[in-house]
C-alpha cells in the first residue's frame, strides 16, 4: 500500500512539473535562440567573431526594444565545429522553445536536417549547409538565405572569366580547387563541374585532410601543375597555411580566390603583405566599419560595457556575417508576428512562415543598419535562398576592399541543379514535394 501510494506521489509531481513546463512555455515572454558556436580548437579564431557578431546582434535587438516588444533570450552551446557536438547541443537546447537553429557548420546541416520536420525547428544556414535546400518544395525546414556554395562557386568563376575577358577565354585553362576534405569542402564539387563542362576548363580537385595544417604535399602538385588559378574552400587555420605555402611556392596571391569563409582578417593578418592581392567572394557584405549597424553596436553595447569580445573586431568581416545571420532569423521571427500577433512569441512552425515569407526591401534593410552592405532579399515557398548576389573583395596588406561590381549567380545553371539534387534527395528519403497549392495552408 505505502510502495503503490508512493508511486502515485511521484506521478503526480511528475504530472504537475509537466503542467507548470508547459505552462511556462505557452505564457514565455522571450523569444529563445540557441547560438550553436565554435570559440575553441583550430576554428576558434574564425569561429568567435562570427559569433560575437550573432550575439552582439541579438543584444542589440534587446536594447532597441525587442521584437514589438518580445525580448529575445538566447543560450550560447559550444560545438568545436564538431557534428557529433553539434548534435548535443541542438537536442539539450531545442526543448527551451527554440525558435531556430544556426548549425554554423555543413556537416551539423546534414544532421539536424533529418530532425527538423519531427522536432518543427527552422535551419538557418546562411551562407553555408546543403546548396540545393534553397528548393523549398523539398526542404520545407532549411534555409540557406542570401547565398549558398554554388552561388559562391559561380561568383568566383565569374570573376575569374572577367579577369581573362570572358567565360569563353576559359577553355584551355586549368583551374585547381584546393579544399576542406568534409561535406563543407565538397558543396563547390558539382557546380564548377557543370561549368568545366560549358566552358572547357580542366578542373583539378586538391583534397586537404582537415584541419588542414599540413598542405605540403597539397602545393607540391600545384607547382607541378601549374594551374591558372586556384579557388580555396578552406575554413580556420586551414586558410592562412595555404596562404602561406603559396607564398613559398611562389604561386601568385592574386590568382587564389577564396570562399567566403576563406576570406576574412583571421586568414591574412599573419601572413600581412605576403597574403596581398589574394582575392574572395563576399556573401553580399565585407569589412563594414562605417556601417549604421557597426555604429549602433558600439554606442548601444560596447561603450557601456555590454558588447561581446574585443571593440575593434566589430565590423571585421566575421563579425559582420555572425551580426548579419543573427537579423535574419530575427527578421523571420518578425514576419511571423506579422501574420500570428504582434508582441506574441513565435513557435518554431510559426517562425519557419516567417522565413519563408521574408520581404526585406532596401529600406527596411537600411532601417536595421545594413545600408549599404546588404541587397535586397525576398524568400517564398520554393525559394528558400531569396538572394544569389556576391562581390569579389582583395586583400591589400593592410585591408580587404572591394575590387569588383555585383556579381549574380547564373540561376539558368543553379536552379537546374537545385531541382535534380533536390528531386534526388527526395526521391531517396520518401518525400513529396509540395505544391503551390500546399504553400498556401
Amino acid at each position: 500500500m505505502k510502495l503503490r501510494t508512493l508511486v502515485l506521489a511521484v506521478a503526480a509531481v511528475a504530472a504537475g512539473a509537466s503542467v507548470v513546463s508547459t505552462s511556462a512555455f505557452a505564457q514565455a515572454k522571450e523569444q529563445f535562440i540557441p547560438v550553436l558556436s565554435y570559440r575553441t580548437g583550430p576554428y576558434g579564431p574564425n569561429g568567435a567573431p562570427w559569433a560575437n557578431g550573432y550575439v552582439d546582434y541579438l543584444k542589440l535587438v534587446n536594447a532597441r526594444g525587442g521584437i514589438n516588444g518580445v525580448k529575445l533570450s538566447f543560450e550560447e552551446c559550444e560545438t568545436g565545429y564538431d557534428t557529433a557536438r553539434s548534435v548535443e547541443c541542438y537536442e539539450r537546447l531545442k526543448g527551451k522553445g527554440a525558435s531556430f537553429v544556426q548549425p554554423l557548420s555543413t556537416g551539423a546541416t546534414f544532421a539536424i536536417t533529418e530532425k527538423a520536420p519531427a522536432d518543427k525547428i527552422p535551419v538557418v544556414t546562411i551562407g553555408y549547409g546543403r546548396s540545393e535546400s534553397a528548393d523549398g518544395s523539398v526542404f520545407k525546414w532549411n534555409f540557406p538565405i542570401a547565398g549558398t556554395y554554388w552561388v559562391a562557386a559561380d561568383a568566383i568563376l565569374q570573376a575569374i572569366g572577367k579577369k581573362e575577358g570572358g567565360l569563353d577565354k576559359l577553355k584551355g585553362k586549368k583551374i585547381a580547387l584546393v579544399y576542406h576534405d568534409s561535406p563543407y569542402g565538397k558543396e563547390p564539387i558539382p557546380l564548377m563541374q557543370e561549368r568545366a563542362k560549358m566552358h572547357g576548363f580542366d578542373l583539378q580537385l586538391l583534397p586537404v585532410t582537415a584541419p588542414g595544417v599540413e598542405q605540403k604535399a597539397t602545393w607540391l602538385q600545384i607547382r607541378q601543375a601549374r594551374p591558372d588559378y586556384v579557388a580555396l574552400w578552406g575554413w580556420g587555420v586551414m586558410n592562412s597555411t595555404a596562404i602561406k605555402e603559396a607564398q613559398a611556392t611562389g604561386y601568385p596571391r592574386e590568382k587564389m580566390y577564396g570562399v567566403w569563409w576563406a576570406g576574412a582578417e583571421p586568414d591574412v593578418k599573419d601572413v600581412a603583405d605576403g597574403a596581398k592581392g589574394y582575392n574572395a567572394v563576399t556573401m553580399q557584405h565585407g569589412a563594414e566599419p562605417q556601417s549604421k549597424l557597426v555604429k549602433d553596436v558600439l554606442a548601444q553595447l560596447h561603450d557601456k560595457g555590454q558588447g561581446t569580445g574585443p571593440k575593434d573586431e566589430v565590423g571585421q568581416v566575421l563579425y559582420m556575417r555572425g551580426a548579419m545571420s543573427a537579423m535574419l532569423g530575427v527578421e523571420g521571427i518578425r514576419a511571423a508576428q506579422d501574420r500570428f500577433g504582434k508582441g506574441k512569441v513565435m513557435s518554431g512552425e510559426q517562425v519557419r512562415w516567417g522565413l519563408e515569407n521574408l520581404n526585406l526591401t532596401q529600406p527596411k534593410l537600411d532601417a536595421l543598419g545594413f545600408a549599404g552592405v546588404m541587397r535586397p532579399i525576398s524568400t517564398s515557398c520554393t525559394d528558400h535562398m531569396g538572394a544569389a548576389w556576391a562581390r569579389i573583395h582583395t586583400w591589400d596588406g593592410k585591408a580587404w576592399k572591394f575590387t569588383s561590381d555585383w556579381l549574380q549567380a547564373d540561376e539558368q545553371i543553379i536552379k537546374p541543379l537545385v531541382k535534380a539534387t533536390a528531386a534526388k534527395y527526395a526521391a531517396e528519403k520518401k518525400l513529396t514535394p509540395r505544391t503551390p497549392e500546399d504553400c498556401q495552408s
